[in-house]
């Protein structure tokens, strides 16, 4: 292959491990730091090429494509920037690892990839740990104050699997998250059905918000704990919308705790004073198949320390007014 984002036209034939792949993903990956918009625009126009023709951005690349990219301009950062960011020992605890994925516990405050002004995030540090790993991919996305279960895909035919499984919803993987809100949060179970839709603040940074034109959106919310003035839930996805979980929340009246974008940003300053200084959002659990041999799996990220210890505090200063059934035992998986 000749440099992609160099001045010269780049010619790629196609593996294994970029079989399945379409072909607006694959550009996206491969020219790292060129826009999207970029991306887009050259496939438009045709000069991206596969077997010599031209196809569309949802092509799907088969094992013997001949893609030809051509020469593409990248304002790129000095080559070991991202090396050098990835190399500073981020902690990544394994929670299940076989030959064809890995699922690890996210920290908060790291994001998945680097971009949009992060020099590197948790695919960046993982490839830099492990120089030996032909392939690793993100298999779906966290918020970057989002801490907890990720998937990473270690071959391509494993990704694609686990790629189908996260569109079927409800019908693939059950992923569950911890959130601690604001309010009294008063029904044991609630199916909040809202519709969401993505748009860009005037200074270019992107929000989603609740409104009757945007994506049909589910999620199930149950009761874990309650205070005087804030409220334990699990949060059940049953579709997978950017921010999803947040902004029903901040819809329904119940800002999560330590949200910066959606959350109540007077009430966030006192909590960083009384302990609390991240967002109160964790993916705690999620079951699914595994995605090439099809056996259940069930994987648990332990609630965190900065997490449990706040809710510990507020446990010491008022005894909750409802508690679940299973809440300490929820808690005391760390």
């Amino acid at each position: 292959m000749t440099g992609v984002g160099n001045n010269s036209v780049a010619r790629i034939v196609i593996g294994e491990d970029e079989e399945g792949q379409r072909l607006d993903n694959f550009l996206i990956r491969r020219c790292k730091g060129v826009p999207k918009s970029h991306i887009y625009r050259i496939l438009r126009s045709g000069e991206v090429r596969v077997n010599s023709g031209r196809v569309d951005a949802t092509y799907r690349l088969c094992i013997g494509d001949n893609v030809r990219i051509p020469p593409i301009r990248i304002a790129e950062r000095p080559q070991n920037e991202v090396d050098e960011a990835a190399k500073e020992r981020v902690d990544l605890p394994i929670i299940y690892e076989d030959e064809a994925m890995l699922v690890i516990d996210k920290p908060e405050g790291i994001a998945v990839h680097g971009g949009s002004g992060v020099s590197f995030g948790v695919i960046e540090a993982l490839r830099r740990q492990r120089p030996q790993a032909k392939f690793l991919e993100l298999a779906h996305r966290l918020d970057r104050e989002t801490s907890g279960v990720l998937l990473v895909g270690k071959k391509r035919l494993a990704l694609t699997a686990l790629h189908d499984m996260f569109r079927e919803h409800g019908a693939g993987a059950d992923k569950r998250y911890l959130v601690l809100v604001k309010g009294r949060w008063m029904n044991t179970t609630q199916h909040v059905k809202l519709p969401l839709h993505k748009y860009l603040t005037e200074g270019g940074e992107r929000r989603v918000s609740v409104n009757p034109e945007g994506k049909a959106s589910h999620t199930i919310f149950r009761l874990l704990a309650r205070w005087q003035d804030m409220s334990l839930l699990e949060a059940q996805l049953k579709t997978g919308r950017t921010h999803q979980i947040r902004v029903h929340l901040t819809h329904l009246g119940f800002p999560i705790l330590g949200d910066e974008k959606y959350g109540d940003f007077a009430l966030n300053k006192n909590l960083k004073r009384d302990g609390l200084k991240r967002m109160a959002l964790h993916a705690w659990r999620m079951a699914f198949r595994h995605p090439l041999t099809a056996t259940p799996l069930e994987c648990i990220a332990p609630l965190p320390d900065s997490f449990a210890s706040y809710i510990a505090t507020v446990n010491r200063k008022n005894d909750p007014e409802f508690k679940s059934d299973n809440l300490e035992e929820i808690l005391n998986k760390r």
